[in-house]
């Protein structure tokens, strides 16, 4: 049976891509931002582009940091894209503006440190042996980033008893951090339903842990 999967929609992020991009490989996508549709179905995918601030004025409107709060504390699945992975950390400084995200890890979405900002186009990425996300996949597989800010330093310090997150990183004039996978929550900074043949895999794979 297909899994369900919802791409939240508060007014940012290439929502239909996204949803066809889940179609292609296996689930039943929905586009939506119903409360009880999206606390309740087997994934949730949070999309967003553009800014930071926005994006968290739109999260909110919409209750979307509570939806994403509540399914984690069930074990829920969720999926942050791009600015949908940056929201959420606990800030985003923009143009020497900080705003809260949702705290989910802590850490800073900062400006890249690179000569050409936005990092815009394929580029690789070095993910851990043990990831799910990145299994099946070549170390040289190429994914579509298009970002001008980026966490340039992971911050939740080990703890004891729990699995530590494992974090994929990308360089682009600096090191930052391209995903992370931590229990049900996950997020890619790169766009995986713009990646091609990689991207599918990813997003199958995600699929596969619902």
């Amino acid at each position: 049976m297909a899994k369900r999967v919802v791409v939240l929609d508060y007014g940012s992020g290439n929502l239909r891509s996204a949803q066809r991009a889940l179609e292609r490989v296996g689930a039943e996508a929905e586009v939506t931002s119903d409360f009880d549709t999206a606390l309740n179905a087997d994934g949730l995918l949070v999309p967003g582009v553009g800014a930071f601030a926005a994006c968290m004025d739109g999260l909110k409107a919409v209750r979307g940091e509570r939806i994403i709060g509540r399914r984690l504390a069930g074990g829920r699945p969720v999926l942050g894209i791009c600015v949908g992975m940056q929201i959420l950390f606990a800030r985003g400084v923009e143009h020497g503006i900080e705003t809260e995200g949702c705290d989910e890890w802590p850490g800073t979405v900062e400006p890249l440190q690179a000569p050409i900002v936005p990092h815009m186009g394929w580029n690789t990425v070095k993910a851990p042996e043990q990831s799910a996300l990145f299994a099946g996949l070549d170390s040289d597989a190429r994914y579509y980033f298009v970002h001008s800010y980026a966490v340039r330093s992971w911050e939740l310090p080990p703890i004891e008893q729990l699995r530590p997150p494992l974090v994929t990183w990308a360089e682009h004039g600096e090191p930052f951090v391209a995903a992370v996978e931590n229990g049900p929550l996950s997020a890619t900074q790169f766009h995986p339903e713009k990646s091609g043949d990689a991207g599918a895999t990813l997003l199958k794979n995600w699929i596969a842990t619902l």
